[in-house]
Protein backbone atom coordinates (compact mmCIF):
# COMPACT_ATOMS: atom_id res chain seq x y z
CA UNK A 1 0.00 0.00 0.00
CA UNK A 2 1.50 3.15 -0.76
CA UNK A 3 2.69 5.25 2.06
CA UNK A 4 2.24 8.60 -0.36
CA UNK A 5 -0.43 10.18 -2.54
CA UNK A 6 1.21 12.12 -5.85
CA UNK A 7 -1.39 15.34 -6.99
CA UNK A 8 -0.69 17.34 -9.65
CA UNK A 9 -1.23 21.52 -8.37
CA UNK A 10 -0.65 24.59 -11.04
CA UNK A 11 1.96 26.84 -9.94
CA UNK A 12 -0.73 29.54 -9.53
CA UNK A 13 -2.74 26.92 -7.47
CA UNK A 14 0.05 25.78 -5.37
CA UNK A 15 1.35 29.53 -4.58
CA UNK A 16 -2.26 30.38 -3.38
CA UNK A 17 -2.36 27.04 -1.05
CA UNK A 18 1.06 28.37 0.56
CA UNK A 19 -0.49 31.90 0.89
CA UNK A 20 -3.45 31.15 2.44
CA UNK A 21 -1.81 28.13 4.77
CA UNK A 22 -3.33 24.65 3.46
CA UNK A 23 0.36 24.15 3.11
CA UNK A 24 2.43 25.69 5.84
CA UNK A 25 6.39 26.52 4.49
CA UNK A 26 8.41 26.36 7.58
CA UNK A 27 11.46 28.18 5.83
CA UNK A 28 10.10 31.18 4.46
CA UNK A 29 11.41 33.60 6.86
CA UNK A 30 14.63 32.39 6.53
CA UNK A 31 17.80 33.24 3.50
CA UNK A 32 17.31 32.44 0.41
CA UNK A 33 20.16 30.40 -0.95
CA UNK A 34 19.54 30.25 -4.42
CA UNK A 35 21.53 32.50 -6.67
CA UNK A 36 19.31 34.71 -9.33
CA UNK A 37 20.86 32.63 -11.97
CA UNK A 38 19.28 29.57 -10.52
CA UNK A 39 15.73 31.49 -10.50
CA UNK A 40 15.87 32.50 -14.06
CA UNK A 41 17.10 28.63 -15.06
CA UNK A 42 13.95 27.62 -12.98
CA UNK A 43 11.93 30.29 -15.18
CA UNK A 44 13.27 29.13 -18.53
CA UNK A 45 12.14 25.51 -17.70
CA UNK A 46 8.54 26.63 -16.73
CA UNK A 47 8.48 28.48 -19.78
CA UNK A 48 9.38 25.42 -22.04
CA UNK A 49 7.45 22.87 -20.28
CA UNK A 50 10.36 20.99 -18.66
CA UNK A 51 10.00 19.53 -15.28
CA UNK A 52 11.32 21.13 -12.32
CA UNK A 53 10.88 18.21 -9.89
CA UNK A 54 8.37 17.25 -7.10
CA UNK A 55 7.46 19.25 -4.42
CA UNK A 56 7.17 17.13 -1.32
CA UNK A 57 4.80 17.72 1.69
CA UNK A 58 4.22 15.64 5.03
CA UNK A 59 0.66 15.52 6.15
CA UNK A 60 0.57 16.42 10.30
CA UNK A 61 -1.34 14.41 12.23
CA UNK A 62 -4.87 15.31 13.20
CA UNK A 63 -5.19 16.15 17.03
CA UNK A 64 -7.87 15.57 19.42
CA UNK A 65 -8.72 18.92 20.73
CA UNK A 66 -9.96 18.95 24.45
CA UNK A 67 -13.41 18.78 23.36
CA UNK A 68 -13.00 15.70 22.26
CA UNK A 69 -13.22 17.02 18.63
CA UNK A 70 -10.29 16.18 16.36
CA UNK A 71 -8.37 18.99 14.04
CA UNK A 72 -6.85 18.43 10.81
CA UNK A 73 -3.20 18.40 10.42
CA UNK A 74 -1.76 20.86 8.24
CA UNK A 75 0.81 19.49 5.16
CA UNK A 76 4.17 20.94 6.16
CA UNK A 77 6.73 21.56 3.05
CA UNK A 78 9.61 19.57 3.71
CA UNK A 79 11.31 19.67 0.24
CA UNK A 80 11.20 22.65 -2.49
CA UNK A 81 11.14 25.18 -0.25
CA UNK A 82 13.94 27.27 -2.73
CA UNK A 83 11.66 26.39 -5.69
CA UNK A 84 8.95 27.85 -4.09
CA UNK A 85 10.43 30.71 -3.11
CA UNK A 86 11.96 31.51 -6.13
CA UNK A 87 8.62 31.24 -7.84
CA UNK A 88 7.36 33.41 -5.42
CA UNK A 89 9.69 36.29 -6.19
CA UNK A 90 9.92 35.75 -10.05
CA UNK A 91 6.19 35.20 -10.59
CA UNK A 92 4.55 37.32 -7.83
CA UNK A 93 7.54 39.98 -7.45
CA UNK A 94 7.71 38.52 -3.06
CA UNK A 95 10.91 40.05 -1.65
CA UNK A 96 13.59 37.62 -0.31
CA UNK A 97 15.71 37.39 2.79
CA UNK A 98 19.74 36.84 1.48
CA UNK A 99 22.19 35.42 3.60
CA UNK A 100 22.87 38.77 5.84
CA UNK A 101 19.21 38.97 6.28
CA UNK A 102 18.63 41.95 4.15
CA UNK A 103 15.20 41.65 1.67
CA UNK A 104 15.99 42.02 -1.64
CA UNK A 105 14.04 41.63 -5.30
CA UNK A 106 14.94 38.86 -7.42
CA UNK A 107 13.86 40.33 -11.12
CA UNK A 108 14.18 38.09 -13.78
CA UNK A 109 14.01 40.10 -16.86
CA UNK A 110 13.11 38.29 -21.05
CA UNK A 111 13.07 38.78 -24.10
CA UNK A 112 9.79 38.37 -26.65
CA UNK A 113 11.76 38.39 -29.72
CA UNK A 114 14.40 35.81 -28.87
CA UNK A 115 12.53 34.37 -26.15
CA UNK A 116 15.07 33.97 -23.40
CA UNK A 117 15.46 35.02 -19.91
CA UNK A 118 17.93 36.68 -18.27
CA UNK A 119 18.66 38.11 -14.55
CA UNK A 120 17.95 41.71 -14.43
CA UNK A 121 20.94 43.79 -15.19
CA UNK A 122 21.56 47.64 -16.13
CA UNK A 123 21.83 46.77 -19.86
CA UNK A 124 18.34 44.69 -20.61
CA UNK A 125 17.04 47.05 -17.74
CA UNK A 126 17.83 49.84 -20.10
CA UNK A 127 17.39 48.02 -23.51
CA UNK A 128 13.42 48.39 -25.38
CA UNK A 129 13.77 44.42 -26.34
CA UNK A 130 14.02 43.45 -22.87
CA UNK A 131 10.96 43.28 -20.05
CA UNK A 132 12.62 44.23 -17.34
CA UNK A 133 10.57 41.93 -14.65
CA UNK A 134 8.43 39.14 -15.66
CA UNK A 135 6.33 39.72 -12.59
CA UNK A 136 4.39 43.01 -14.29
CA UNK A 137 3.66 40.88 -16.89
CA UNK A 138 2.09 37.84 -15.12
CA UNK A 139 0.27 40.26 -12.72
CA UNK A 140 -3.68 39.56 -13.21
CA UNK A 141 -3.92 43.38 -14.38
CA UNK A 142 -1.81 43.39 -16.86
CA UNK A 143 -3.06 44.14 -20.16
CA UNK A 144 -1.37 42.38 -23.15
CA UNK A 145 -3.11 43.87 -26.70
CA UNK A 146 -1.78 47.97 -25.32
CA UNK A 147 1.66 46.02 -23.81
CA UNK A 148 2.22 44.08 -27.07
CA UNK A 149 1.16 47.43 -29.58
CA UNK A 150 3.34 49.76 -27.28
CA UNK A 151 6.40 47.22 -27.53
CA UNK A 152 6.10 46.21 -30.95
CA UNK A 153 6.22 50.07 -32.02
CA UNK A 154 9.11 51.01 -30.19
CA UNK A 155 11.52 48.10 -31.62
CA UNK A 156 10.10 48.95 -35.12
CA UNK A 157 8.48 45.00 -35.52
CA UNK A 158 4.99 45.99 -36.09
CA UNK A 159 4.44 43.38 -38.73
CA UNK A 160 5.55 40.92 -35.40
CA UNK A 161 2.59 41.67 -33.46
CA UNK A 162 1.06 38.63 -33.34
CA UNK A 163 4.27 36.54 -32.75
CA UNK A 164 5.04 38.95 -29.90
CA UNK A 165 1.39 38.42 -28.48
CA UNK A 166 1.88 34.01 -29.11
CA UNK A 167 5.05 34.97 -26.99
CA UNK A 168 3.54 36.86 -23.87
CA UNK A 169 0.76 34.99 -23.58
CA UNK A 170 2.74 31.80 -23.26
CA UNK A 171 4.91 33.84 -21.15
CA UNK A 172 2.09 34.41 -18.77
CA UNK A 173 0.59 30.17 -19.11
CA UNK A 174 3.48 29.44 -16.80
CA UNK A 175 1.45 29.81 -14.08
CA UNK A 176 -0.61 27.28 -15.20
CA UNK A 177 2.24 24.52 -15.60
CA UNK A 178 1.60 21.53 -13.58
CA UNK A 179 4.46 20.95 -10.40
CA UNK A 180 4.09 17.42 -8.83
CA UNK A 181 3.00 17.39 -5.35
CA UNK A 182 4.26 14.32 -3.13
CA UNK A 183 2.00 14.55 0.10
CA UNK A 184 3.34 11.71 2.94
CA UNK A 185 0.93 9.85 4.64
CA UNK A 186 0.42 11.57 8.51
CA UNK A 187 1.29 7.91 10.21
CA UNK A 188 4.84 7.66 8.96
CA UNK A 189 7.71 8.26 11.53
CA UNK A 190 10.23 10.17 11.32
CA UNK A 191 13.03 7.29 9.85
CA UNK A 192 9.95 6.21 7.34
CA UNK A 193 9.48 10.00 6.06
CA UNK A 194 13.51 10.03 5.71
CA UNK A 195 13.84 7.16 3.68
CA UNK A 196 11.27 7.78 1.60
CA UNK A 197 12.68 11.49 0.87
CA UNK A 198 15.82 10.12 0.24
CA UNK A 199 14.42 7.74 -2.58
CA UNK A 200 12.26 10.12 -4.00
CA UNK A 201 14.92 12.69 -4.37
CA UNK A 202 16.64 12.69 -7.65
CA UNK A 203 19.71 14.85 -5.69
CA UNK A 204 20.04 12.50 -3.13
CA UNK A 205 19.62 14.91 -0.62
CA UNK A 206 19.49 13.81 2.92
CA UNK A 207 17.32 16.04 5.44
CA UNK A 208 18.26 14.73 9.15
CA UNK A 209 15.72 14.49 11.76
CA UNK A 210 16.69 18.46 13.60
CA UNK A 211 14.93 19.52 9.67
CA UNK A 212 12.18 17.60 10.32
CA UNK A 213 12.31 18.70 13.60
CA UNK A 214 12.76 22.20 12.84
CA UNK A 215 10.35 22.39 10.25
CA UNK A 216 7.56 21.19 12.74
CA UNK A 217 8.57 23.64 14.81
CA UNK A 218 8.59 26.54 12.11
CA UNK A 219 5.06 25.95 10.71
CA UNK A 220 3.73 26.76 13.83
CA UNK A 221 2.13 30.16 15.02
CA UNK A 222 0.09 29.06 17.65
CA UNK A 223 2.52 28.32 20.48
CA UNK A 224 4.88 30.51 19.12
CA UNK A 225 6.88 28.18 17.28
CA UNK A 226 8.00 30.50 14.44
CA UNK A 227 9.44 32.74 17.26
CA UNK A 228 11.40 29.61 18.87
CA UNK A 229 12.76 28.63 15.64
CA UNK A 230 14.33 32.43 14.73
CA UNK A 231 15.64 32.41 18.18
CA UNK A 232 17.58 29.48 17.38
CA UNK A 233 18.44 30.79 13.98
CA UNK A 234 19.31 34.22 14.50
CA UNK A 235 21.62 33.19 17.69
CA UNK A 236 23.25 31.01 15.76
CA UNK A 237 23.68 33.40 12.95
CA UNK A 238 25.13 36.24 15.44
CA UNK A 239 27.71 34.03 16.72
CA UNK A 240 29.09 32.86 13.11
CA UNK A 241 28.62 36.82 11.64
CA UNK A 242 28.34 39.43 14.44
CA UNK A 243 28.18 42.21 12.02
CA UNK A 244 24.59 41.37 10.82
CA UNK A 245 22.72 42.04 14.24
CA UNK A 246 21.71 45.85 12.80
CA UNK A 247 20.91 44.19 9.31
CA UNK A 248 18.23 41.89 11.61
CA UNK A 249 17.17 44.23 14.03
CA UNK A 250 16.02 46.40 10.84
CA UNK A 251 14.31 43.91 8.73
CA UNK A 252 12.37 41.83 11.12
CA UNK A 253 11.02 44.88 13.58
CA UNK A 254 8.73 42.79 15.00
CA UNK A 255 11.12 40.02 16.37
CA UNK A 256 13.36 42.71 17.66
CA UNK A 257 10.79 44.17 19.74
CA UNK A 258 10.30 40.93 21.52
CA UNK A 259 12.46 39.64 25.00
CA UNK A 260 13.69 36.74 23.32
CA UNK A 261 15.71 38.91 20.81
CA UNK A 262 17.31 40.88 23.75
CA UNK A 263 18.28 37.48 24.85
CA UNK A 264 20.13 36.37 21.78
CA UNK A 265 21.70 40.08 20.98
CA UNK A 266 24.91 39.62 23.25
CA UNK A 267 26.02 36.57 20.79
CA UNK A 268 27.63 39.44 18.44
CA UNK A 269 29.58 40.34 21.27
CA UNK A 270 31.01 36.90 21.18
CA UNK A 271 34.97 36.80 19.88
CA UNK A 272 34.49 33.05 17.95
CA UNK A 273 33.97 30.71 21.22
CA UNK A 274 35.39 27.37 20.83
CA UNK A 275 31.65 26.33 21.34
CA UNK A 276 30.31 27.27 18.28
CA UNK A 277 26.67 26.26 17.97
CA UNK A 278 24.64 25.75 14.42
CA UNK A 279 20.81 25.34 14.74
CA UNK A 280 21.11 21.43 15.10
CA UNK A 281 23.17 21.88 18.51
CA UNK A 282 21.15 24.15 20.05
CA UNK A 283 18.05 22.22 19.30
CA UNK A 284 19.57 19.28 20.57
CA UNK A 285 20.68 20.40 23.47
CA UNK A 286 17.63 22.30 24.52
CA UNK A 287 15.39 19.09 23.94
CA UNK A 288 17.84 16.48 25.63
CA UNK A 289 17.83 18.50 28.69
CA UNK A 290 14.48 19.46 28.93
CA UNK A 291 12.66 16.31 28.24
CA UNK A 292 15.33 14.10 29.06
CA UNK A 293 15.13 11.98 25.75
CA UNK A 294 18.06 12.19 23.27
CA UNK A 295 16.04 10.67 20.18
CA UNK A 296 15.04 13.99 18.31
CA UNK A 297 12.14 11.72 16.41
CA UNK A 298 10.47 11.74 20.01
CA UNK A 299 10.75 15.65 19.89
CA UNK A 300 8.76 15.88 16.34
CA UNK A 301 6.01 13.34 18.13
CA UNK A 302 5.74 15.23 20.97
CA UNK A 303 5.33 18.51 18.99
CA UNK A 304 2.73 16.71 17.27
CA UNK A 305 0.75 16.03 20.44
CA UNK A 306 1.45 12.21 20.60
CA UNK A 307 0.99 10.41 23.60
CA UNK A 308 3.25 7.45 24.22
CA UNK A 309 1.17 5.61 25.68
CA UNK A 310 -2.02 5.76 23.90
CA UNK A 311 -0.94 6.50 20.87
CA UNK A 312 -2.62 9.35 20.52
CA UNK A 313 -2.41 12.98 19.55
CA UNK A 314 -3.97 15.28 21.76
CA UNK A 315 -3.80 18.88 21.58
CA UNK A 316 -2.52 19.59 25.47
CA UNK A 317 0.54 17.70 24.79
CA UNK A 318 1.45 19.73 21.61
CA UNK A 319 0.79 22.68 24.02
CA UNK A 320 2.86 21.55 26.65
CA UNK A 321 5.62 20.75 24.31
CA UNK A 322 6.19 23.65 22.19
CA UNK A 323 6.04 25.78 25.43
CA UNK A 324 8.22 23.41 27.36
CA UNK A 325 10.68 23.79 24.36
CA UNK A 326 10.59 27.81 23.85
CA UNK A 327 11.75 27.53 27.50
CA UNK A 328 14.85 24.88 26.76
CA UNK A 329 15.47 27.12 24.08
CA UNK A 330 15.85 30.01 25.70
CA UNK A 331 18.21 28.85 28.72
CA UNK A 332 20.25 27.33 26.08
CA UNK A 333 20.49 31.01 24.55
CA UNK A 334 21.03 32.64 27.65
CA UNK A 335 24.02 34.23 27.96
CA UNK A 336 25.48 33.27 31.97
CA UNK A 337 24.56 29.81 31.17
CA UNK A 338 26.49 29.94 27.71
CA UNK A 339 29.43 31.65 29.50
CA UNK A 340 29.35 29.73 32.39
CA UNK A 341 29.34 26.39 30.62
CA UNK A 342 32.44 27.87 28.58
CA UNK A 343 34.41 28.61 31.40
CA UNK A 344 33.82 25.34 32.31
CA UNK A 345 34.90 23.80 29.31
CA UNK A 346 37.95 25.57 29.63
CA UNK A 347 38.71 24.84 32.63
CA UNK A 348 38.76 20.77 31.37
CA UNK A 349 41.63 21.65 28.85
CA UNK A 350 40.06 22.10 26.45
CA UNK A 351 40.87 24.99 24.81
CA UNK A 352 41.22 24.22 21.09
CA UNK A 353 38.26 22.75 18.62
CA UNK A 354 40.87 20.52 17.41
CA UNK A 355 40.97 18.75 20.89
CA UNK A 356 37.12 17.57 20.19
CA UNK A 357 36.42 14.65 17.76
CA UNK A 358 32.78 15.15 18.17
CA UNK A 359 30.54 18.57 18.85
CA UNK A 360 27.93 16.08 20.67
CA UNK A 361 30.62 15.64 23.29
CA UNK A 362 30.15 19.22 24.05
CA UNK A 363 26.63 19.32 22.72
CA UNK A 364 25.53 16.75 25.77
CA UNK A 365 28.12 18.54 28.26
CA UNK A 366 25.70 21.75 27.66
CA UNK A 367 22.50 19.70 28.12
CA UNK A 368 23.86 18.15 31.33
CA UNK A 369 25.13 21.37 32.64
CA UNK A 370 21.85 22.85 32.03
CA UNK A 371 19.56 19.36 33.39
CA UNK A 372 21.63 20.31 36.57
CA UNK A 373 20.99 23.36 37.10
CA UNK A 374 17.14 23.05 36.53
CA UNK A 375 17.65 20.86 39.24
CA UNK A 376 19.69 23.54 41.39
CA UNK A 377 22.39 21.23 42.14
CA UNK A 378 25.78 23.04 43.97
CA UNK A 379 27.49 24.87 41.29
CA UNK A 380 30.58 23.67 42.02
CA UNK A 381 29.42 20.05 41.92
CA UNK A 382 27.80 20.64 38.87
CA UNK A 383 31.02 21.72 37.81
CA UNK A 384 32.60 19.10 38.58
CA UNK A 385 30.25 16.80 37.26
CA UNK A 386 30.30 18.50 33.64
CA UNK A 387 34.22 18.60 33.38
CA UNK A 388 34.58 14.94 34.44
CA UNK A 389 31.97 13.70 31.77
CA UNK A 390 33.53 15.88 29.13
CA UNK A 391 37.31 14.57 29.66
CA UNK A 392 35.82 10.73 29.63
CA UNK A 393 33.90 11.20 26.95
CA UNK A 394 36.78 12.58 24.87
CA UNK A 395 38.90 9.97 25.77
CA UNK A 396 36.11 7.17 25.11
CA UNK A 397 34.94 8.50 21.80
CA UNK A 398 31.29 8.84 23.64
CA UNK A 399 29.72 10.37 20.63
CA UNK A 400 32.16 10.23 18.25
CA UNK A 401 31.13 7.12 16.21
CA UNK A 402 28.22 4.68 16.52
CA UNK A 403 24.51 6.67 16.90
CA UNK A 404 24.82 9.68 18.81
CA UNK A 405 21.59 9.82 19.46
CA UNK A 406 20.97 6.25 20.98
CA UNK A 407 23.66 7.32 23.70
CA UNK A 408 22.23 10.63 24.34
CA UNK A 409 19.14 9.02 25.27
CA UNK A 410 20.85 6.47 27.02
CA UNK A 411 22.96 8.60 29.09
CA UNK A 412 20.67 11.51 29.63
CA UNK A 413 18.17 8.85 31.03
CA UNK A 414 20.46 7.51 33.40
CA UNK A 415 21.64 10.33 34.80
CA UNK A 416 18.35 11.34 36.38
CA UNK A 417 17.15 7.78 37.06
CA UNK A 418 18.21 8.07 40.17
CA UNK A 419 17.66 10.90 43.13
CA UNK A 420 20.28 14.02 43.36
CA UNK A 421 21.82 12.22 46.26
CA UNK A 422 23.06 9.27 44.49
CA UNK A 423 24.04 11.72 41.01
CA UNK A 424 26.39 13.74 43.24
CA UNK A 425 28.06 11.51 45.40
Amino acid sequence: MARYSVNNYTVDVLLADIKSGNIAIPEMQRPFVWDATQVRDLMDSLYKGFSVGYIIVWQNPSVKLKDGTVAIGKKVLIDGQQRITAMAAAIVGQEVLDSHYKWKRVCIAFNPIDEIFEVANSANQKSSKWIPDIAKVLDVSFGSFSFVMEYCQKNGIMDKAQEINDTINWLRAIQNNSIGVITLAEDLDIDSVTEIFIRINSKGVVLSQADFAMSKISSNEIYNGNVTRKTIDYFCHLLESPEDLKEIKKNDAEFAARPEFEAIKWAAAKNAPIYRTCYTDILRVAFTYKFKRGKLADLVSLLSGRDFETREFKIEIEERSFNQLHEAVLQAVNQTNYERYLMIVRSAGIVKKSLIRSQNVLNFGYALFLALRERKVDSNQIEKIVRKWLALSILTGRYSSGSPESAFDYDIKRFFAYDDAMLIE
